[in-house]
């Protein structure tokens, strides 16, 4: 059974960093592209971040400020968030791409995803 657990969440301040870490079982986590979403209250799920074997890819609103990683030994996924903003507050999860090939406009939509972990909170305060 695929487990997806997020870590990391919390209280950061305007300009601060955290960094959250998705532990992953029930699968052969090196074969899969993984990603991180996140949710903003009221609002849908918004892709945010994705990793390949080859490498890594951003939505506009967090290039150049968060940094995704993994490393296949621990079956783990992390995001470094730097710079961040209250603009950045959501509940952040991670997720495992649905198929085994790499295609990096299939990882910018959501429901390419088939499991998601129960999420983190991160709140960035002004």
């Amino acid at each position: 059974q695929v487990h997806l657990v997020e870590s990391g969440g919390g209280l950061a301040q305007y300009g601060g960093s955290l960094r959250l870490s998705c532990a992953t079982s029930g699968f052969t986590f090196s074969d899969y592209a993984m990603g991180w979403a996140r949710q903003r209250p009221g609002k849908g799920l918004e892709w945010v971040a994705s990793i390949d074997h080859s490498g890594t890819y951003y939505a506009d609103s967090v290039k150049g400020r968060f940094i995704i990683s993994r490393d296949n030994a621990k079956s783990t996924q992390y995001l470094e968030m730097n710079s961040l903003r209250p603009g950045d507050t959501a509940l952040y999860l991670c997720g495992k791409f649905a198929r085994r090939d790499s295609d990096n406009i299939a990882f910018k939509i959501t429901s390419n995803y088939d499991y998601w972990g129960q999420g983190t909170q991160v709140t960035v305060s002004s």
